[in-house]
């Protein structure tokens, strides 16, 4: 069989058991899950086999000690795979839902119910509790799921695709609802990309690279998320207390991710007293400082900043640094060099804080407090599948209810066009 008609098989197989998982009950489907989170801690010897195998394949291939830490299951993270299919399985079911009835003159009652995608690839990089995460996910919003993940990660991928798969068998429902692409050959992303008839949905996690790659090829709809250069904003009457909080929390508490701020925006008005500062604590942190002229005028020890630091996504202990001498001027920037993720404001002015909610052109706008807030979890929606900067049909953190649609339900007693 050649790799396209692999492909085409598991698509196939993947679109007939969505019309089966989309039909059955929030009970199953939780206990579904709950039974697959427990088949993970059972076999948490056995992932680790399995993970060892891609670790030692990693450190022959050379990969940086930083994808090794993102490759590797450790038993907390093994774990913590378990306790997210749990939190995925207490949050309410969208499927089913039905909003905004209404009737029409002649007595007809319209609405609109959650019904699932079908069938939703994930083509991602790096961290095997992606597997886990996304069939959760996928399967409580009673969808099936083609998982492709990075090459690195082949064995882990696999194993933990068997075990929930397992538990599919288990319960007398389709394997093929859970699919782990079993090649490392890229020429399997290729051609999954082109089945538009059997995918619903693709959703691209990882690199910038990956990411253009699989817009650029798609014949299927893509949730696109390409990087995140996040801003925060410090207005004129900013509380500097609040204002270096909330900086130093965004830059350096987790600088490697897509929610890091990567630019810091200063008022012109409070230039000479707070840029000394905020520059100071950040150095102090590790962070390595890159200012604009004026921001230089108050902290000599700053290097220039480029154009081309406007627009960086770092991912590292880096941060430009820009004075500007309004909010217009801010969120002219912001929406200039953004990428559509976060923007943050830290001001104690109401006015400017509705502005800036209004005009920021971006998936998360947040208000005196840190951009590291923009993730399903921590915005309340259990958990998430990814962050979309595509404003269709998704915009920010994508939970439960991103991965469904809605058809519309008409109700009638025998009504018929004139």
């Amino acid at each position: 069989m050649t790799i396209r008609e692999q492909m085409l098989q598991i698509a196939r197989e993947a679109k007939e058991a969505s019309r089966i998982v989309a039909g059955l009950s929030s009970r199953i489907k939780n206990e579904l899950l709950c039974g697959m989170a427990d088949a993970l801690e059972a076999e948490k010897e056995s992932l680790q086999r399995q993970n060892a195998l891609d670790l030692e394949a990693g450190r022959a291939n050379g990969l940086s000690a930083a994808m090794l830490d993102r490759l590797e299951l450790t038993e907390s993270r093994i774990r913590g795979m378990a306790d997210g299919l749990r939190e995925v399985a207490a949050l309410p079911d969208p499927v089913g839902e039905i909003t905004g009835m209404w009737k029409r003159p002649n007595e007809l009652q319209v609405g609109r119910m959650r019904i699932p995608l079908g069938v939703i690839g994930i083509i991602y990089e790096s961290r095997p509790n992606v597997t886990a995460d996304a069939a959760g996910l996928c399967l409580k919003s009673g969808n099936a799921v083609i998982l492709r993940g990075g090459s690195e990660a082949i064995h882990s991928n696999t194993a933990i695709g068997a075990i929930l798969r397992e538990q599919l068998k288990r319960r007398n429902l389709p394997e093929a609802a859970v699919q782990v692409v079993p090649t490392t050959d890229r020429q399997a992303v290729t051609e999954l990309l082109k089945l538009e008839e059997q995918i619903d949905l693709v959703i691209p996690r990882g690199g910038e690279g990956l990411i253009r790659f699989v817009a650029e090829n798609s014949r299927i709809p893509v949730i696109k998320h390409y990087k995140g250069v996040c801003h925060v904003y410090v207005d004129a009457d900013a509380d500097f207390d609040m204002a270096e909080r909330i900086a130093l929390n965004a830059k350096v508490q987790r600088p490697g991710v897509c929610n890091a701020m990567e630019t810091l925006l200063i008022h012109q008005d409070i230039a000479e007293t707070f840029v000394p500062r905020i520059t100071a604590a950040l150095q102090q942190a590790g962070v390595e400082v890159r200012g604009c002229p004026v921001v230089r005028k108050f902290a000599p020890e700053v290097a220039a900043a480029g154009e081309e630091d406007w627009a960086a996504e770092y991912l590292d202990l880096i941060l430009a640094v820009r004075v500007v001498a309004s909010i217009d001027e801010a969120i002219d920037h912001i929406n200039r060099y953004g990428s559509l993720h976060t923007e943050a404001i830290v001001t104690r002015d109401y006015a400017r804080a509705q502005q800036f909610l209004r005009q920021v052109n971006s998936s998360t706008v947040v208000v005196n407090a840190s951009t590291r807030f923009a993730d399903g979890g921590q915005l309340g929606l259990g958990a998430e599948i990814g962050i979309s900067t595509t404003k269709l049909h998704s915009f920010g953190p994508m939970g439960l209810e991103d991965l469904t649609t809605r058809k519309f339900i008409v109700l009638g007693e025998g009504q018929v066009r004139e």
